[in-house]
């Protein structure tokens, strides 16, 4: 079991008691997923869909890698990483 740093983004900060970083214990994002929401209740359905699938407008990155090119849900973590968590911004040109 990893004992990773999680940065929480601004919009989810209300479900945290405000917290901008939180520690967790966990060895994959799936289980760090789990662990947030044991902790912090409600904070899952706004990073999964019913599916039990990342939202398509949530990012995570571990140490600056996006788990999309890496193993999505079952990327492994180790002591020490850091765990972004980035909502992706929407918009276009006009």
């Amino acid at each position: 079991m990893a004992v990773v740093t999680v940065r929480i983004p601004t919009a989810l900060r209300r479900v945290t008691q405000g917290q901008g970083e939180v520690q967790v214990e966990a060895s994959t994002i799936g289980e760090l997923i789990e662990k947030l929401e044991q902790e912090f209740p409600g904070i899952k359905e706004r990073l999964v869909d019913e599916n039990g699938e990342i939202r398509k407008f949530v990012n995570f990155f571990v140490n600056d890698e996006d788990i999309r090119f890496l193993q999505g849900k079952d990327t492994p973590l180790k002591d020490g990483d850091v765990v972004a968590i980035i909502p992706a911004i929407a918009g276009g040109l006009r």
